[in-house]
């Protein structure tokens, strides 16, 4: 399997380093494409500079070369998240404005109808927010909100984290057990 895996300047860079390590953990080719900002955000937030982000992966694309392999459909992989997902990159993909790598690779998810989930971190939202996602919703874009569940008793952030990861590989169609799954019971 191969999974593009974008970045950008969204609050919650965590969750993208949990993604491509459980990624990585389950032997999936790791692509990563990262916005200018979401590169700031990761430096600021985990202390990951973007050559440490690079041990994080398999692959990790520029993301002004709009040229590169997976901004075409002919590039064979299985999905995308983009995670978090800004507001800015959710309306550009939103209105299919691709003048980034990381934009056009998702709107390639979109046209080849491939997996493309969107873990969209911003709050409160506005309704042009809604109105995004809802236009992606509709096209079959997975809208997955950085919202962890807490049936699961996290014991600390490493868990809250780990649960967000596990939901985005549940969408991805990647089987997992790195969070509490609920049971049933109370």
């Amino acid at each position: 399997m191969k999974i593009v895996v974008g970045l950008s300047g969204g609050s919650g860079a965590i969750y993208t380093l949990a993604l491509l390590q459980c990624l990585g953990d389950i032997g999936i080719e790791r692509h990563l494409v990262a916005s200018k900002m979401g590169l700031q955000v990761m430096e600021h937030e985990c202390g990951v500079t973007r050559e440490e982000l690079q041990g994080y992966c398999d692959i990790m694309h520029d993301n002004e070369n709009l040229g590169a392999s997976i901004a075409s459909g002919s590039f064979r992989m299985d999905g995308m998240a983009v995670v978090p997902c800004s507001m800015k990159t959710l309306a550009g993909i939103a209105s299919g404005y691709s003048d980034s790598l990381l934009i056009r690779a998702a709107d390639v998810c979109i046209k080849e109808r491939r997996r493309l989930v969107l873990a969209v971190r911003e709050t409160p939202l506005s309704t042009i927010h809604l109105e995004n996602m809802t236009k992606l919703s509709k096209m079959g874009v997975t809208i997955l909100p950085a919202c962890p569940g807490f049936y699961n008793h996290p014991k600390d952030i490493s868990d809250i984290v780990r649960f967000m990861a596990g939901k985005i590989l549940d969408q991805l169609g990647i089987d997992n057990e790195i969070y509490k799954r609920w049971n049933g019971e109370f």
